[in-house]
């Protein structure tokens, strides 16, 4: 299972040029994926730069049929047009979806510090290897009390999905909403974290929690202690001279053996951002 996940702001490139086509050429160019996961992602914002003033989540399903697309919007709001607009973070998958889940992110108040709302998108995938929860999110830039705030909220969410793993709800076959879900452990977090892997949320991801199967950075499995491939500032400048890595998979620890290959794209300009591709076996 090969999967994609890549801030795509807005699928504008470092051209001005706004091409939903360009990215997913050129994330196809990186792999033929199963699962591509996209932050960033907008509706209706014709002021953002290059002007997303369009659905890009329908162009997104239009350009990949057989592709199941989910999205979860972060900020969902009225604008100035009175048009809604809605931004946030969307999964494709061409593997069967078994549930969808949208779960909002601490917002804690910082005064005077740019902020906006933050989510997380969960997809329950049924693989060959049995059910996988990927999850895909997009934390806070310019505040840090938040970042962290969302952090914490990251690890409770696998720890509750863990849990109910574990101790899953009663059995029900009625084909309604209670009926049973698949639960489980299994779980690959993936997005744009906002922080660098000496960041204390880096750390506040990983931490371990009784009764749930630790999350860890499949680069740190794959790729030992060799330094992350920066995903952002790469070549655009504007935030930092220097370049960082923000964008991760992080991956329970029962996945470990089944981790085979990583790597970011380090070449491409069709973001500000930096995809990254991580394989299973």
């Amino acid at each position: 299972m090969k999967l994609i996940t890549w801030n795509v702001q807005w699928f504008c490139g470092l051209d001005g040029v706004v091409s939903v086509e360009r990215v997913l050429s050129e994330a196809r160019a990186m792999a033929d994926f199963d699962v591509l996961c996209l932050q960033e992602v907008a509706l209706n914002y014709p002021r953002l730069a290059g002007d997303a003033g369009f659905d890009q989540v329908e162009r997104v399903r239009q350009l990949l049929p057989g592709f199941e697309v989910f999205f979860g919007a972060a900020v969902d709001e009225l604008g100035a047009d009175g048009q809604r607009q809605r931004f946030g973070n969307l999964i494709a998958t061409r593997l069967p979806v078994a549930q969808v889940q949208h779960h909002a992110l601490p917002y804690p108040a910082d005064a005077g510090v740019s902020s906006m709302p933050r989510s997380c998108t969960s997809a329950t995938l049924l693989t060959a290897g049995g059910p996988l929860r990927v999850m895909t999110t997009h934390l806070e830039y310019f505040s840090k009390p938040q970042r962290l705030a969302q952090a914490n909220a990251l690890r409770e969410l696998h720890a509750q999905a863990c849990a109910q793993a574990a101790q899953p709800p009663r059995s029900d076959h009625s084909g309604g909403p209670f009926q049973s879900k698949p639960h489980t452990p299994s779980a690959l977090l993936c997005g744009d974290f906002n922080f660098a892997p000496n960041a204390p949320e880096y750390a506040c991801v990983q931490q371990p929690q009784a009764d749930a199967t630790p999350l860890v950075d499949a680069w740190r499995v794959l790729r030992g202690a060799a330094p992350h491939d920066p995903s952002f500032h790469v070549f655009d400048k504007r935030y930092s001279p220097e370049p960082v890595c923000c964008d991760f998979v992080f991956a329970s620890a029962d996945l470990q053996p089944r981790l085979k290959h990583i790597e970011v794209n380090s070449q491409t300009r069709a973001s500000d951002h930096q995809p990254v591709l991580l394989e299973l076996s």
